[in-house]
């Protein structure tokens, strides 16, 4: 049991690095080229590239400004997950294992919100992002999305200091 206890705190550490790099590259990476996934969203939003079907295409979104706002939120969004799962990590350096499992499950689900609701649900299914041969990034938002579950799980795993002090 004492070596599960320094474990797995260990590997939840980890993992939270991970993904705070990874969601903290991307925010970053949408900042300072704004362009390129804006035109990703933008044709996402439009449904220029699905298979027009009429009776799908009511859903489209082509006003730009609205697509933009959407655009903006999903990095404001990635931004505000990139400070949790980074305040999270440090939590887990200072051994704080009650708050760092909470910031991680609240930066863990934050990340299986924007990528499993916005990019596979509403993305995919709502606007058929599937259809598209040149806009589809159900392949990637799935796998960030069992990536920030398998965290989760990590993490909920790990002992609190209240459930440490409770063993024998």
């Amino acid at each position: 049991m004492a070596n599960t206890q320094r474990t797995l705190p260990l590997a939840a550490t980890a993992l939270t690095a991970v993904l705070a790099l990874y969601i903290t590259l991307v925010a970053f990476g949408n900042i300072t080229d704004f362009g390129t996934n804006q035109q990703f969203v933008r044709h996402v939003l439009a449904m220029d590239t699905t298979f027009k079907d009429d009776d799908l295409m009511w859903r489209a979104i082509t006003n730009e400004g609205v697509q933009d706002a959407a655009y903006v939120a999903i990095i404001a969004w990635e931004t505000v997950s990139a400070f949790v799962l980074i305040y999270a990590t440090w939590l887990w350096i200072r051994r704080d294992h009650a708050a760092a499992r909470r910031m991680t499950t609240y930066g863990t689900l934050m990340l299986m919100l924007l990528f499993g609701a916005g990019f596979i649900g509403i993305g995919g299914e709502w606007f058929s992002m599937w259809q598209s041969a040149d806009w589809n990034g159900l392949d990637a938002a799935t796998r960030i999305f069992l990536i920030s579950g398998v965290v989760l799980i990590v993490a909920q795993l790990t002992p609190g200091e209240a459930d440490a002090s409770r063993r024998p």
